[in-house]
């Protein structure tokens, strides 16, 4: 009889612990699991995201410079005035604040889409870089880099 007491209570003890081992690991594979969903979701969306910029030109003032930037990517693009631009001479650029952001300060830049409604495959961005006077002649350095992080850079002489 005293072997079939101790035998219950060591069983009920064994399911015990079990349900607190199973309450405690579970929740952790969980949130674990949905770190990584997120993560892997993350890197998709940075695989498929992909720019260029294919030219870049300047005006007969010289006081606004257009570069063109091509989605090459398999995803749409958003918050485009999110992203970051970085232009100046070759070993003098700086990061250009979108217009919103330079509250009437030169330089700025702002941007329309050449042949969509929306920053789609396929699809060119025209972004106008203006300044208040010619910056002056030289090799210009430009970088464009998206809101994901994904970016492009290009040189160019004016």
């Amino acid at each position: 009889m005293d072997k079939a007491i101790t035998t219950a209570l060591l069983i009920i003890a064994g399911v015990v612990c079990m349900i607190f081992v199973f309450n405690s690991v579970y929740p952790m594979v969980n949130r674990s699991s949905q770190a990584m969903v997120s993560m892997a979701q993350q890197v998709d969306e940075r695989m498929k995201s992909r720019i260029n910029i294919v030219h870049a030109a300047n005006s007969a003032n010289r006081t606004l410079v257009y570069l063109w930037v091509k989605n090459v990517g398999t995803q749409r693009i958003v918050a485009i005035d999110e992203s970051d631009l970085f232009f100046g001479q070759e070993n003098d650029f700086e990061r250009i604040p979108y217009v919103d952001d330079a509250e009437g300060g030169y330089p700025r830049w702002d941007y329309s889409l050449e042949n969509d409604t929306e920053w789609q495959t396929s699809a060119t961005l025209k972004i106008t870089i203006t300044y208040s006077s010619d910056p002056g002649t030289g090799t210009y350095y430009s970088k464009f880099i998206i809101p994901i992080g994904i970016s492009d850079e290009y040189y160019f002489s004016m």
